[in-house]
């Protein structure tokens, strides 16, 4: 429940002074989009695979409106954009001058009906009635909230019957040649480990989540995207172009990232992860999770003892 006493992981005013500041640089901001555009594109992907039309659909932490400008992409040459499919799309985010960004542009007219809508921090209920939409998307923002069983909960709550909540999240492993490198500079210059790269949820955990949240038919996946960069420095960079850098409290207590940690995790990472050439590869490890609220004519799993086949018959390869 929103108000009730959680564990705070990230400090939400550092988390939205970041992203102000990365998206006042527009020219910038724009340039480190590739990932969340490549994030929404996938997921409107999956989007695509529901055969119905959706009157109301939210895009939860829009960012940039990225979703939004996927959605008036074409799937291939011969089909229409998913934004037909939409009667009305809300795109919502705590960052009003990263949800405004791109306002002026052209895919804005792509859409019937479009609104932005600024959040109050997401420690707070979302403003939302329940069952208010059809669909809720969320492309790469969920890592950045503190009680995620909470703001599931939410989620299902503002949905109508028997409709799709589609996310991706970065999970757990995204970034670890950068963790590493820079762990062991840690422990080479200090004789300690610093938090850096800030904590993210494991795939193990989403199903779970999702089912205490009351959400059906849950489809969870994983995707590594790769990206290569110059150097550390320059990854580093881009994550702060993005608005993506640590936020968690435990690093703000442990003061900033020194020169000659950084420095020494350079020369540890092309080490570890350079394989010998001019770039360095960073993972950004993308879970992918679809849960459907209740409804009726939903397919339902059988009751427990009413199967018709023995497991031990399949595994032993029907040998008696």
């Amino acid at each position: 429940m929103p108000g009730a006493p959680m564990l705070q992981v990230f400090n939400d005013n550092t988390k939205h002074l970041q992203r102000e500041r990365a998206a006042s640089d527009i020219e910038t901001s724009r340039r480190v989009d590739y990932l969340r555009d490549e994030v929404a594109a996938r997921l409107c992907e999956r989007l695509l695979d529901i055969k119905r039309d959706f009157p109301s659909v939210l895009d939860l932490g829009a960012n940039a409106c990225n979703i939004a400008r996927a959605l008036t992409q074409p799937p291939d040459p011969s089909s229409p954009p998913l934004s037909t499919r939409l009667s009305h799309l809300t795109s919502a985010d705590t960052s009003s001058t990263l949800l405004h960004r791109d306002d002026h542009l052209p895919f804005n007219d792509l859409l019937t009906s479009h609104t932005r809508t600024t959040l109050p921090p997401l420690d707070q209920s979302l403003p939302f009635a329940p069952q208010s939409f059809n669909a809720v998307l969320s492309s790469l923002s969920l890592h950045w909230v503190n009680d995620l069983p909470s703001m599931l909960s939410q989620i299902n709550t503002i949905l109508k019957p028997d409709s799709p909540f589609i996310a991706a999240m970065l999970g757990g492993d995204s970034l670890f040649e950068l963790r590493t490198s820079l762990q062991l500079a840690d422990l080479a210059l200090r004789g300690g480990v610093s938090t850096h790269v800030s904590p993210l949820a494991d795939v193990r955990d989403m199903g779970g989540l999702l089912t205490k949240a009351r959400f059906k038919l849950l489809t969870v996946d994983v995707d590594d995207i790769v990206v290569d960069y110059p150097s550390t420095f320059a990854l580093m960079q881009d994550l702060q172009a993005m608005g993506e850098s640590n936020a968690a409290l435990t690093a703000q207590m442990e003061g900033g990232l020194r020169r000659d940690v950084m420095a020494a995790s350079e020369a540890i990472y092309r080490e570890l992860h350079g394989e010998g050439g001019e770039t360095l590869p960073a993972t950004f490890r993308v879970i992918y999770m679809i849960g459907w609220t209740e409804g009726e004519g939903q397919p339902k799993p059988l009751e427990r003892g009413t199967g018709q086949v023995n497991m031990k018959d399949i595994l032993e390869g029907g040998k008696n």
